[in-house]
């Protein structure tokens, strides 16, 4: 297979995942304008998409009543930007939308991918967790390597957890082991891995040659950049109720607010977005358009004819929305930036290094008290 060049690619066999170099000294704040609150794709899109789906794929139409399958076709996409006219974006886009810890969305994974024979299969996760593609369904490495949203997986515990400072700091490691401990005490209910659906789009690629895409944006940046928009009095209130939570024998003192959304999957992102709004850019928004962008703009789509995207059922409205609203004015390093500069003054530093250090150390003491239990 060719390895493509390009500054938001990384090639390897089969396995394509958007990356960026982000612009030096520069952390923006882009305007991700997420779906209005009269934008439902049921009602405005998934009548014309189901009766594409009758008249090419028949055979396909139970997922198109249940709401988890929907076509958007090129002449739907947002206008391509001057900047890439040369640009061929895909002629069509098939995304199912998944329930991360269900045997029939895995399956229905396998049946789309094999019926539909496309070009390129997208699945919501980055290179630090495409190791939940290749995991078995449990492991002896401690929660924090277990199968979950946050799983340090993909290069080893050494590699992940130097990509992870590396990309979003230490505080974003923290926060992502954290949370990944939290995720499996509060999962731990389910009999059902996560990620049984990214499991089968890989191995369903295999078996067809369709080239796999990570289409989302890296954990750690999207950890760092909903740190960041937190005040101090937020980021103290999330690391003390995640801590209360892993710490807590009672179940029902962990959990977070209902989603209202359709989706019933477990979805610690929105879970934590309703509990804290500000996080609803950096979790939900911001990742939706990135996610569009890899299924219409990533340069392993190029020229394809036919892209499958696998999602979690709740990214389905923002993502339909960024695909066919797309103005073309904002690219992946806007939604990707750098870590801010060090500044301020010496005492700024010790404190904001005091700080971290703080949550990194309560953060390794939680997961020793946990795997100790």
């Amino acid at each position: 297979m060719q390895l493509l060049k390009s500054p938001f690619l990384i090639s390897t066999p089969n396995l394509h995942t958007n990356t960026t170099k982000a612009t030096p000294n520069i952390r923006t704040r882009v305007s991700i304008k997420p779906p209005p609150p009269e934008f439902d794709f049921k009602t405005q899109i998934l009548s014309g998409s189901r009766a594409i789906i009758a008249q090419t794929h028949p055979e396909l139409l139970d997922l198109a009543d249940e709401g988890n399958l929907v076509v958007i076709r090129k002449d739907q996409f947002g206008p391509v930007p001057e900047w890439r006219a040369e640009f061929v974006e895909p002629e069509v886009i098939w995304l199912l939308g998944t329930n991360h810890v269900s045997e029939k969305s895995a399956l229905d994974v396998e049946r789309v991918v094999q019926t539909l024979k496309p070009d390129n299969v997208v699945v919501e996760l980055c290179r630090s967790r495409a190791g939940i593609m290749y995991a078995s369904t449990e492991t002896d490495a401690g929660p924090m390597l277990k199968s979950n949203p946050f799983s340090l997986s993909g290069s080893g515990l050494f590699g992940a957890v130097g990509r992870s400072i590396n990309l979003g700091g230490q505080t974003a490691l923290a926060l992502r082991l954290l949370l990944a401990t939290f995720s499996s005490k509060i999962s731990s209910n389910i009999n059902r891995p996560f990620g049984d659906e990214f499991r089968a789009a890989r191995k369903a690629s295999e078996e067809i040659s369709a080239q796999v895409v990570l289409g989302d944006r890296p954990i750690e940046i999207t950890l760092e950049r909903a740190w960041n928009s937190l005040n101090w009095n937020e980021k103290l209130s999330l690391i003390t109720s995640v801590l209360r939570g892993i710490t807590s024998s009672d179940q029902s003192k962990i959990n977070y607010k209902e989603s209202t959304t359709d989706n019933t999957d477990f979805q610690l992102y929105e879970q934590l977005s309703f509990s804290y709004p500000s996080l609803l850019q950096p979790l939900i928004h911001e990742r939706d358009t990135y996610i569009a962008w890899s299924l219409k703009r990533s340069k392993a789509v190029r020229n394809s004819k036919r892209v499958v995207g696998v999602i979690g059922r709740g990214h389905l409205n923002g993502v339909i929305y960024a695909l066919i609203s797309d103005l073309g004015d904002l690219r992946f390093r806007d939604l990707v930036g750098e870590r801010p500069a060090t500044g301020g003054s010496w005492v700024d530093t010790i404190v904001k290094n005091l700080v971290r250090d703080t949550i990194i150390g309560v953060v390794i003491w939680a997961l020793y008290e946990q795997l100790m239990n």
